[in-house]
């Protein structure tokens, strides 16, 4: 009778002779074990009396005892385990491998390549028997899905764990580096009062800056976009889930030109500023930026996006979201607003770290800032969730100071929550025909 195969009795992908020079390069070099237990786990060894020799390399390796030949047989033996990992043969043959630790890496990479297959197929059987079931919703199955593989992406290459030694190293290195060539750490916003107290918009961080309607909130972080393609060049992705990208492009030609909106858009313009239109548009179009305008962005699809994004564009630099409000997540159809905004701040900080980029995200304040006398916002006035002072590094709060005339205003920038630095009050200058933020010693 014809056997139905299945996952159990298929043949999974291994490699038994680069298992063995692994673990033969263990046995006796202390060097060799410590490169090796930093990125390679247990089960990434197919065979189980393999990953049990190296289990017990790993308890007695932090438990500080010789390791070689001899006193693993000992240690398998008093706990048992010798006639499980197939007696003291098994380990004699390893012994008598000669393995060269020049080629330590390609065995480890030989070992976690199969790994990771194994694991891809054991994923595709879970999803094959997740796609049979019609009461699962596609969307959940795909955002499973996608979380799984990120999951397993990291999972099976594993980031080496740094020991005290390592991270001082690595300090001193960082600060030395720094000394040589003082730079701000972070991507600079173009405003030296905020850069020197925020020292840059770190990678990982999840910035938030957040204000009234009109307040400028858009403006600032385009002012804040251009500034910093200006200073490094890094690729960036601007998601606008309220307006067009004709829209935001209008802005830039006008934050660029000094040319009202309204003449851009009414096409009533000099010579001169044609002039400065052409040379505009031939700037913009070199600088590597991206705009996506969807009005129902789900966590989901922005996930998706970046992936995307980024196999085109590796050095990604920054991620500006405008605004947090209208994100959606498609996974908490039974959930309020609040707890669904509360998943939605958590799912941009992990993609901040993720990514290792720092992703600024717009956001409303609450009405609650208008009803009192002093209308300066507080982080009590972040709309709709407490996560967002939970989850952010650092907090923006765009504040209308007072009119210097009809077109130029003043804004307070308050940096209400700094996670890893000082607070403080930025003071700026906003130009409400072109939208153009400038510092307040401009207005000396």
């Amino acid at each position: 009778m014809h056997k139905t195969q299945s996952l159990h009795d298929s043949y999974l992908p291994h490699n038994f002779l680069a298992e063995k020079m692994l673990l033969s390069c263990l046995l006796g070099n202390l060097e060799a074990i410590e490169t090796t237990i930093k990125t390679v786990p247990p089960e990434a060894f197919y065979f189980r009396n393999h990953q049990e020799i190296y289990r017990t390399i790993i308890l007695m390796y932090k438990n500080k005892f010789l390791i070689d030949v001899l006193s693993v047989t000992i240690f398998l033996q008093q706990n048992g385990l010798l006639k499980k990992v197939g007696g003291i043969h098994v380990l004699l043959e390893l012994s008598n491998q000669i393995p060269n630790l020049i080629y330590l890496e390609d065995y480890i990479c030989l070992v976690k390549d199969k790994f990771f297959r194994r694991s891809l197929i054991k994923l595709g059987y879970k999803i094959i028997n997740m796609s049979y079931s019609t009461n699962f919703p596609l969307e959940q199955l795909l955002q499973n899905l996608d979380e799984e593989l990120f999951r397993l992406n990291h999972q099976t290459f594993i980031k080496p764990t740094s020991t005290t030694t390592d991270l001082l190293n690595k300090i001193f290195k960082d600060l030395k580096q720094k000394f040589l060539n003082p730079s701000l750490p972070g991507l600079p916003s173009g405003f030296q009062d905020l850069d020197n107290l925020t020292q840059g918009f770190q990678k990982s961080d999840l910035i938030i800056i957040a204000g009234r309607p009109s307040l400028g909130k858009t403006a600032l972080s385009l002012n804040i976009l251009l500034n910093i393609l200006k200073r490094t060049n890094v690729p960036i992705v601007f998601f606008s889930l309220e307006m067009s990208r004709e829209q935001i492009m209008y802005r830039l030609l006008s934050l660029e030109t000094n040319i009202n909106q309204l003449s851009l858009k009414n096409g009533k313009l000099s010579q001169s500023d044609w002039i400065k239109l052409n040379q505009t548009i031939k700037i913009l179009a070199k600088l590597p930026v991206l705009f996506e305008d969807n009005s129902s962005l789900s966590l989901h699809d922005l996930r998706t996006k970046l992936k995307a994004v980024i196999f085109d564009q590796p050095n990604l630099g920054l991620i500006i979201i405008d605004y947090l409000q209208l994100l959606t997540n498609s996974t908490s159809k039974n959930e309020n607003r609040t707890q669904e905004l509360s998943q939605i701040t958590r799912e941009l900080k992990n993609l901040a770290r993720d990514f290792k980029v720092p992703i600024i995200a717009l956001s409303q304040l609450s009405r609650n800032v208008e009803t009192r006398i002093d209308q300066k916002p507080m982080l009590s006035d972040l709309r709709e969730s407490g996560s967002i002072e939970q989850d952010a590094d650092l907090i923006l709060l765009l504040y209308k100071n007072k009119t210097v005339s009809m077109d130029i205003e003043t804004r307070e920038l308050i940096i209400a929550k700094h996670r890893n630095g000082p607070t403080g009050n930025i003071k700026l200058i906003f130009d409400s025909n072109t939208t153009k933020f400038l510092p307040w010693s401009n207005s000396d």
